[in-house]
């Protein structure tokens, strides 16, 4: 799974995901692009799955690109523990997505093959998704 190597706070506070992505929002590297159109958290295990799902619909064929990393970590205290008694322990690592996100990035296959690849993926992921492709 993706997690950062080092980071300056072992804990961070939640925030709001709110407000539209201004960066990220443009396909950079590939001709076939899967973007968010709501805000969420997106797991390491998320993202993993959803990545699996691409490489196994184009048969390894092509190049993928993830275009978002998971830097935030989670808490979660154990069940059964009474409210209280600080922070939890961070449990798993998100990445904050918003709207307009390019999430991941596909090129080398036809273009009917990369929307049934995202179509696929974007039923791993917690939030609406679209497939794009760049305008040539």
């Amino acid at each position: 799974m993706l997690s950062p190597k080092k980071v300056k706070y072992r804990k961070k506070q939640k925030g709001r995901t709110k407000g539209k992505a201004y960066r990220g929002n443009t396909l950079e590297f590939g001709d076939y692009g899967l973007q968010a159109l709501e805000c969420g958290h997106m797991t390491a295990q998320q993202i993993e799955a959803a990545r699996i799902a691409v490489t196994r619909h184009v048969k390894r064929g092509g190049k993928v690109w993830i275009r978002t990393f998971p830097d935030k970590p989670i808490g979660k205290k154990p069940a059964e523990t009474r409210m209280g008694k600080g922070k939890a322990a961070p449990d798993k690592w998100v990445a904050v997505v918003k709207p307009g996100r390019i999430l991941y990035e596909l090129e080398g296959v036809p273009e009917s093959v990369a929307g049934e690849a995202f179509r696929l993926a974007g039923h791993k992921l917690p939030f609406a998704t679209r497939f794009i492709t760049r305008r040539i």
